[in-house]
């Protein structure tokens, strides 16, 4: 993780809710002026980028602050300075992560109005941020039940609101083009993350296709999978024919 992924205008948000679960920042060295702010939230980000290689490398269980401060580059007593608790930290990967990664995917969904157009601009999205945040997508897959009580919560809730936009792009191309299908839709949704969220496992973007060419073979096997690739004007010519067949067929007579 960079800098840029923990963008600056979502700082005030990010650090009022942390302040709220758990109690207020250490107050920085550096006077409070906008240099002074700006160099702090740097550091901040720098230290929370080293813990996120640190937890996806030994585990959140097995991290330690030490670890974590020679990861950083920076003495023990001055991780405490910015991190009470390694909880803390864990919490503001993973509501930054998805603060982060849900803003620039409705970034990317403006002026969208195609269902299935959004569904490959929301993977895309997805597949080429965590491509540039590989240890993110680990930390954040496996250590949300690490969180306890109102950590956790809010976790949780961004990770949910996430959920709620991919589902509903998921819900408009089931209604728009396999209305009748059996299929849960809750379930097709999380089989889409299931395979997005296990990238890190196997996919190396310095080696491999592209994040752009991954997103759309990832985006057109789910269509496929949920509506058979009735999508578009020949997925309009079979559902027509289809309507046709059912007018055509008679009519059982009452015995």
């Amino acid at each position: 993780m960079t800098g840029s992924v923990f963008g600056r205008g979502r700082y005030a948000m990010i650090s009022r809710k942390t302040e709220q679960l758990f109690g207020p920042e250490s107050e920085p060295t550096t006077p409070r002026t906008s240099a002074g702010r700006e160099s702090y939230d740097d550091r901040l980000s720098h230290i929370l980028a080293a813990a996120t290689g640190v937890i996806a490398r030994d585990g959140y269980q097995k991290a330690s602050m030490r670890a974590v401060a020679k990861a950083a580059g920076v003495s023990l007593a001055g991780l405490y300075h910015y991190f009470d608790s390694k909880e803390k930290m864990l919490f503001l990967i993973q509501f930054r992560t998805f603060s982060a990664l849900l803003s620039h995917m409705k970034e990317k969904l403006h002026g969208v109005d195609d269902p299935v157009e959004q569904l490959r601009v929301m993977v895309r999205a997805h597949v080429g941020y965590f491509a540039a945040n590989m240890a993110a997508l680990k930390v954040c897959s496996h250590e949300l039940d690490s969180l306890t009580g109102s950590a956790y919560e809010e976790a949780r809730q961004i990770r949910h609101s996430y959920y709620n936009v991919t589902r509903s792009i998921v819900d408009r191309i089931m209604d728009n083009h396999e209305p009748s299908s059996s299929l849960d839709r809750h379930t097709a949704t999380m089989s889409l993350f299931g395979t997005l969220n296990w990238l890190y496992r196997w996919y190396d973007p310095n080696g491999g296709c592209s994040p752009n060419v991954l997103g759309n073979q990832i985006a057109r096997q789910f269509l496929e999978g949920v509506v058979g690739g009735n999508t578009g004007e020949a997925g309009q010519t079979k559902r027509q024919e289809r309507r046709r067949n059912a007018d055509d067929s008679p009519l059982l007579a009452d015995s």
